[in-house]
């Protein structure tokens, strides 16, 4: 089954944030996911808001994970959290 990366993020530093999204893009492309919402319209319906929302969609949950836990996205990772406030959650798709 496929999973999701599911975020929700406010950038404070937009230039740093832009090296974080370039590099999360090569990392998430190497373990065969792919950005499927990436900002854009959205409608706030419950909890906090967060300017900037992000789906990416991954072959499998343990692609996902993998992932994430990778050397090269943990790098990538750091710019993000120095950036941005966000969360973060993977879920499989049913």
């Amino acid at each position: 089954m496929t999973a999701l990366w599911i975020a929700h993020v406010s950038v404070h530093d937009e230039e740093a944030y832009g090296r974080y999204v370039k590099e999360a893009t090569a990392c998430v492309a190497a373990h065969g996911g792919a950005f499927i919402a990436r900002g854009g319209k959205y409608r706030q319906m419950e909890g906090p808001d967060r300017t900037r929302n992000v789906v990416a969609r991954f072959p499998t949950f343990d692609d996902a994970v993998a992932c994430y836990e990778s050397p090269r996205y943990q790098d990538a990772l750091k710019i993000a959290l120095a950036a941005a406030d966000r969360e973060l959650v993977i879920v499989e798709e049913a």
